[in-house]
């Protein structure tokens, strides 16, 4: 790694990856180098357009070159695992998409590897990266709301049906909880600073067999609640209100990519924003940046414990709406 500029490489150009490699040009101290996919033409295709250095339809490749410093793992949920696993093994720091993996003993593993071996590892949770959630973490942390009593979510999209579209196949671990829910728990993981005590779900499935409407309530320690509906089958706010025994904070649509936050306390409105230079990935992508350079093995933005908490969640969620994906 030189001192001035870390190297990027990028696994599986794709949507999220064209997202995540224009951000990169915004951030600061970050450059791609290297592009891998299993489709040559569609890589050297994506390493043309963002100025990368090299092209390859090798993992190993990727892994192994020494000039890559970082890798951005963008594939489909039910990839990360064999990617991260192999990428960590051979000593790459990996910020890796999110749902981390399909469930928590894939996680748990990817995070034994990492700590074993000393690599960086980090779910690519770039809400909980936005200058806007510093901002909720000010007010909580100074009790400007007292204690938290409630966190209420929404996250709902409507995109057209296509039982081969990640978000509605199984065979990709699709459904709504780990494309949209998994923002929800990591919002009110960051509020209640703890995975809940119990949680309770309902949800009804697209004819794919997925998730397509969820409903969850995570109950905490001293009564503490949340309450979140995510879906592929309908519009909504998309907004985040926090209750607390002195006011609330109220982040409005959409919570996921905010730039402004409200606070109310004894009727009066304080308004924080703080916008984005890009379309908000740059944020995680200098936050992991800053981890290397300070040679952390996570972010205390997106601490690995509050990962795999997340991934327990989301766990006990499926099994209580009989959701399992193949090869689980």
């Amino acid at each position: 790694m030189t001192a001035d500029t870390i190297q990027w490489g990028i696994l599986a150009p794709g949507v999220i990856a064209r997202k995540f490699a224009r951000d990169l040009q915004v951030a600061k101290g970050g450059k791609l180098h290297a592009v891998a996919g299993r489709d040559p033409g569609r890589v050297k295709a994506f390493a043309d357009e963002f100025g990368a250095e090299k092209a390859t339809d090798d993992l190993m490749e990727l892994a192994n070159d020494d000039s890559v410093d970082i890798v951005y793992i963008a594939s489909p949920h039910n990839f990360h695992f064999a990617g991260a696993k192999a990428l960590l093994q051979a000593g790459k720091p990996v910020l890796c998409e999110k749902p981390l993996t399909v469930n928590a003993a894939q996680a748990r593993e990817l995070i034994e590897i990492s700590r074993a071996n000393n690599v960086f590892l980090m779910e690519a949770m770039w809400t909980r990266c936005l200058p806007i959630y510093d901002r909720v973490r000010e007010w909580l942390d100074d009790g400007r709301i007292g204690e938290p009593r409630f966190v209420t979510s929404n996250f709902c999209t409507q995109p057209a049906f296509d039982p081969l579209n990640r978000r509605f196949n199984p065979d990709l671990a699709g459904g709504g909880l780990l494309d949209l829910g998994i923002y929800n728990l990591a919002v009110s993981q960051l509020v209640m600073g703890r995975k809940p005590d119990k949680i309770a779900a309902v949800a009804r499935f697209s004819p794919s067999g997925v998730d397509d409407l969820l409903s969850a309530s995570p109950h905490y320690e001293n009564g503490r609640l949340a309450q979140f509906t995510c879906g592929m089958i309908s519009y909504c706010e998309n907004s985040l209100m926090i209750g607390g025994e002195k006011g609330f904070i109220r982040v409005p649509t959409y919570f996921v990519d905010a730039a402004e936050a409200l606070l109310t306390v004894g009727g009066h409105t304080e308004t924080a924003r703080e916008p984005l230079r890009g379309e908000g990935f740059e944020f995680e992508i200098e936050e992991a940046m800053r981890c290397l350079r300070a040679g952390e093995i996570e972010s205390p933005k997106m601490p690995l414990d509050d990962t795999l908490a997340t991934m327990e969640v989301m766990d006990e969620i499926r099994a209580q709406i009989g959701l399992r994906y193949p090869g689980e």
